[in-house]
């Protein structure tokens, strides 16, 4: 049987991160290339389905191993669709009605791949010129690397621990998904939290703002979906 996009990108995953060292440049393509070829019916979501009507408006057939989907602009609030996670690797896609924000906050350690599914979402993000620690909490100066509107059809994105935009917050111009890697995955306990920041501009250094660590917003709510896609063979695949 033919294995599915989603299978793909699970096991050029487990192949490159189970090694526990930074993926080369040409691993990072190849799953770059990999997630390129993924859209949103791939994982299990139909974009144009109206909830409220309840009329699927499928313009592909259902990927094999799919029974139904998840109506993508039928979602109300930030959707997490959890598909896979083990000690190396992540694999889940966020679902945002339109006008919905995930604030801005970090990826300690990480490298994360990003593919917007559909839609369109305004994205700034930072990298750190200089940050320390003050009462306990992070602070410091970081360059601008992204601030501006992106629009699917695009290519996928990569950021890395240092580089690349690590800190960036989104918000969703448009009813929006976004498929995500991340290596490793968020972990409170080996201590890759996922930390929020607010922003403190400086009108007469352009291109450049101060951070300043802040607690978890409290109107900031992600809910969970189940994964409606292709279920995975969680083995080594034929690569």
């Amino acid at each position: 049987m033919e294995r599915s996009k989603i299978q793909h990108l699970y096991d050029a995953c487990n192949s490159i991160f189970s090694k526990k060292q930074l993926p080369t440049f040409q691993e990072i393509q190849w799953l770059r290339s990999l997630l390129d070829t993924i859209e949103a019916v791939d994982v299990g979501i139909d974009e144009f389905c109206n909830k409220k009507s309840g009329v699927p408006c499928m313009r592909k057939p259902l990927p094999t191993g799919s029974q139904r989907l998840l109506c993508g602009h039928g979602i109300s609030q930030i959707t997490y669709v959890h598909v896979f996670e083990c000690n190396d690797f992540s694999i889940g896609v966020f679902c945002f009605p339109a006008g919905s924000k995930l604030p801005l906050h970090d990826h300690p350690g990480m490298t994360v791949l990003s593919k917007l599914l559909y839609g369109s979402i305004h994205l700034r993000s930072y990298d750190w010129v200089k940050c320390g620690t003050s009462n306990g909490k992070t602070a410091g100066l970081v360059g601008t690397v992204m601030d501006g509107a992106v629009h699917a059809p695009c290519e996928a994105s990569v950021l890395f621990p240092r580089s690349g935009g690590n800190i960036h917050s989104f918000t969703a111009l448009a009813p929006s998904a976004i498929l995500d890697v991340l290596s490793p995955p968020y972990s409170e306990e080996l201590g890759r939290p996922s930390t929020y920041y607010s922003e403190v501009p400086i009108p007469l250094l352009p291109g450049y703002t101060i951070l300043e660590e802040m607690e978890r917003p409290q109107d900031l709510m992600v809910i969970g979906a189940p994964y409606l896609g292709p279920q995975l063979t969680q083995e080594v695949g034929f690569l």
